[in-house]
Formats: structure tokens, sequence, C-alpha cells
């Protein structure tokens, strides 16, 4: 008995000595084991004879963005001249501006023509669940950059550090990493040749600290191209494929209004994927109005239709069509389709033939009678709705509400906006503003129904050619609004009173009085 408790308290003095050690031993492996799964980002490096490296002349359509930079080219490769007048280098300049418009390609080209190192990082990698990660990271990549001064740093997406700050507990790890980006490029000596370049889509919700002059000291805006900035574009997306010359890429250009220049280089390669499908040698027109269609309208979807179902996309799109073509002020019709693509069942593809900037409340209006078009032809034709036009309310809710709230365009009031998020604005003017939108919105459709009934055999016409071709292009377009002119013409010829008839029927006494009154 003596025995077996001197056993006892042997085992238990030496959980007590060894256990605690045992554990923190346990405790020490899993922590080195989560240092080494710990994600390590290291800054991506481009030097200017690699082969990522990108010229000016591979950059096309922003030229303002590229004078603006090649002076920042001039001051990394002749410092001397501007350090005699006093001129020191802009620390910081921030690209802002839409998706896809060549900010990441900009700067790589500044670090190609300067001859300077390029580091780049995408600012979400800063921003990580452990504290002090980000910052460390930070200052890592500035550490690099200055020990291969002339350098430059590239940082992407700064918005998902640069945000401004909240001063509460939830974004403390990411103040911290913004402090820390704040202190480094503040801290450059006068001596050293780096320069932070950066993009950022949403520059509104930038903290400010970043944007004041010593930091971010240019804010360059990179737009979308203009028609001879898409031309520009295409020739250089298009320079090593071989082209028919029969191509026109000018109106190619005159037909991609509003794209950046990514999807432009998309349209390319989509061009040179459909000439590789039908096996030809080189890039036609066909290829890029087939490239064209599949980025704008999606891929084409083999969904079999029922012949209900065709029936109403068919004298849907043929409502949209032709409203499209009975007023002057919207972009022509190029093409109209009941072949399923993407989500739609059915599309009619209006391009535009000039750059407009400026949109005024009549042609807004007439925009939104275009996008009624499907469902009021849907209305007169079937007696009935679907759920077809669902895309064209919801774009026809965003015009009418921005006529309201934005652009002072309403029924009544033309000389006040008001933010949709104004907490300060009462109910009773926001009721005033919204009965103005539903009127804008009615007066849209009613105007596109006597638009649609009006010329209902130019409709039928449309739809019926639909049902037998499923596609009508812009010539056969063409060809039934000139036919249905002719008719027209012909109708009010024979409808003519004659000197033996001066009276007047019904109808010519309902006209009458519609225009005295």
């Amino acid at each position: 008995m003596t025995f077996a408790l001197s056993g006892f308290e042997q085992l238990q003095g030496w959980v007590i000595t060894w256990l605690p050690i045992i554990f923190m031993g346990l405790i020490a492996v899993v922590l080195l084991r989560m240092m080494k799964i710990m994600p390590r980002v290291k800054p991506q490096q481009i030097k200017p004879s690699s082969k990522s490296a990108i010229g000016w002349d591979e950059i096309a359509g922003v030229q303002e963005a590229k004078r603006e930079l090649r002076e920042v080219v001039d001051f990394l490769q002749n410092p001397k001249k501007f350090k005699k007048l006093g001129a020191v280098v802009p620390k910081g300049m921030l690209l802002h501006g839409p998706p896809g418009t060549g900010k990441t390609l900009l700067a790589k080209a500044v670090a190609h023509e300067s001859g300077a190192r390029f580091f780049s990082q995408s600012a979400s990698s800063f921003v990580e669940m452990f504290a002090g990660l980000g910052a460390a990271r930070i200052r890592r990549l500035f550490r690099e950059a200055r020990d291969h001064a002339p350098a430059i740093i590239f940082i992407d997406e700064l918005d998902a550090v640069g945000v401004s700050r909240g001063g509460d507990g939830y974004s403390r790890e990411q103040d911290q990493t913004l402090n820390q980006l704040l202190v480094e490029m503040d801290g450059f000596e006068s001596t050293n040749q780096l320069v932070v370049i950066a993009a950022s889509n949403r520059l509104e919700s930038l903290d400010k600290a970043l944007l004041r002059p010593g930091r971010f000291d240019r804010q360059i805006l990179v737009t979308l191209p203009d028609t001879h900035g898409r031309e520009s574009i295409l020739e250089v997306h298009t320079a090593n494929k071989p082209l028919d010359p029969n191509v026109d890429l000018n109106r190619v250009a005159r037909h991609t209004s509003g794209l950046s220049g990514a999807d432009l280089a998309n349209i390319c390669n989509e061009a040179a994927i459909f000439a590789g499908r039908r096996r030809g040698t080189m890039l036609e027109g066909g290829d890029f109005d087939a490239a064209l269609e599949r980025v704008l309208a999606g891929l084409q979807s083999h969904r079999a239709l029922s012949d209900r179902d065709k029936r109403v996309v068919a004298w849907h799109e043929a409502g949209h069509a032709l409203v499209s073509e009975l007023i002057e002020s919207v972009d022509r019709v190029q093409k109209i389709s009941i072949v399923p693509r993407g989500r739609a069942l059915g599309y009619t593809l209006n391009l535009p033939e000039e750059e407009r900037h400026l949109k005024s409340r009549d042609e807004l209006l007439d925009y939104m009678k275009v996008l009624l078009g499907g469902r009021v032809a849907e209305e007169i034709v079937f007696g009935n709705v679907t759920t077809g036009a669902a895309d064209d309310l919801n774009k026809v809710t965003v015009i009418s509400h921005s006529m309201v709230y934005e652009y002072g365009m309403g029924a009544e009031h033309f000389s006040l906006t008001v933010p949709a998020d104004d907490l300060y604005v009462s109910d009773a003017t926001r009721a005033l503003r919204d009965e103005e939108q539903r009127t804008l919105a009615d007066e849209a459709y009613e105007d596109t129904k006597k638009l649609i009934s009006g010329n209902r055999d130019l409709l039928d016409e449309f739809a019926e050619r639909l049902m037998a071709n499923e596609v009508l292009e812009r010539d056969e377009i063409t060809e039934i609004m000139a036919s249905g002119k002719k008719s027209e013409s012909e109708q009010s010829e024979q409808s003519e009173p004659s000197e033996q008839s001066p009276a007047l029927d019904d109808d010519d006494d309902d006209i009458s009085r519609r225009m005295g009154a």
C-alpha cells in the first residue's frame, strides 16, 4: 500500500513538473507552423528589358495621361536638369478612371521608358487578418524599391487600403496599414529617385490625407477613349493579326462608343477566334461584327423557344426597332435578332454613328420610348404583357429617377436636384419627386403607344420577317422602312379630296376637330 502511494506521488510530481513544459513546447510548434503557412507576398518586379515591359507605342487612346507621365520619365532620365531649377519630382501620381482604360499599362510604360525598376503589388495584399502584417509588407515594398533606385512603385486598386479611415475598432488593421503607407510616402529624401504610381476606380472613397500634395501630387483622369482613340487602340491590337484590306477599323471604332481599351482588345481577340473557327487566313469585317455582337449581347444560346414565345419575342423586338427608326434622335438599329444570347431571348442592336457626351431632356424621353417599345408592342398585339420587359423597365426606372433627382428634368421643377440619400429632404418633397418620375415614365409610355398604333403595318412587317429569318440586318431594316413610307405616301395621295366632292367624311371631320383642338 505504501509502495502504491509512493508510485502515485511520483507520477503526480512528474506530471506537475513536465506537463506544463510539454504544453508550452506544443504551443511553440504550432506557432512555428503557423508562421510558415502565413501568406508571404513578394512584390512583382519587372525590369525595363524584360518581356513584360511596355513602350509608349503600345498604348493608345490616352494621350492626355501619356503627356503628363512623360514628365516623370524625363525627370528620372535627366534629374540634374530639373534639380538646377529647384524642381522636385512628384512623389506620387494617382491614375483614376473607369476600369479597363489602361492605368496599369501606363505605369509599366513609365518604368520601361525611364529605365527604372518597376515594383508592382495589389493593395489587397496589404490587408490581412494578422495584425501588423499589412504595415510590414508596405515597409518591405518601399525598402526593396529604395535599394534598386531609380524605381517606380505601382499599387493597383489603391481603394482596398486607402479608403477613408472610420475611427472604429473594426477597421483598426486597415487603418494601421494606411498609416504606414502615409508615413512611407511622406518620408522620402530628395535624393531618392523613387516615384509611387497608384490606380483606383473610386477616387471619392480615398482618404483625404492620401490626396494632399506631398503624397499624391498629381491626380490623372484616364477616361474612356473617343472615336480617334478607339481606332488607334484597334490598330495596336491588330498589328500582329492579318487583316483583310477591306476591314474598316474606323467603322468599328464608331460603333463601339463607350467601350474601354480592354473591351476593344477583347473584340480583336474574339474576331481572331471567329476567323479561326471558319478556317480563314485573314480577319474580315464579318469577324469584327460577330465579335462586337458577342461582346455586347453575350454568347449565343442554343435554347429552343416554343412557337408562342418566339412570336412574343418577335413582336417585342419589332417594337424596339420600329420606335428606334421612327425617332431621329436615337441611335440607328443595325441588327435585330430573336436568337437567344446570354440571358436575353432576343435583342435589338443600336450602334451610334457619332460621339455624344450630352443628352437633352427630349433625348432621354426618346430613349425611354425605345425601351418601352417592346412592352407596348406586346400589349397592342397580344392584349397582355410578359416578363420579357423586366430589364427594359428597370432601365426606364433608372433614367426617370436620374432625370428628376440628379438632372433637374422633372415635369414641373427644373431648378433643383434632390440627392436620393439626403436625410434632410421632407417626405412631401420626396412624394412630389416620385410623382414627377411616374409622370415622365407614363408620358413616354403613352407616346410610344401612339407611335406603334399609328404604324401597325410596319410593326407586323418587322415581326413577320423575324419569324421567317430570325435575324434582320441594316439593309433589310432600311428596306422595310422605305416600303412603309412609300405605301404611306400612296395612301395620302389617294385620300386627297377632289374639287367635285368638297364634303368631308367622318374621318376628315375627326381630323379637323383634332387640328382645331
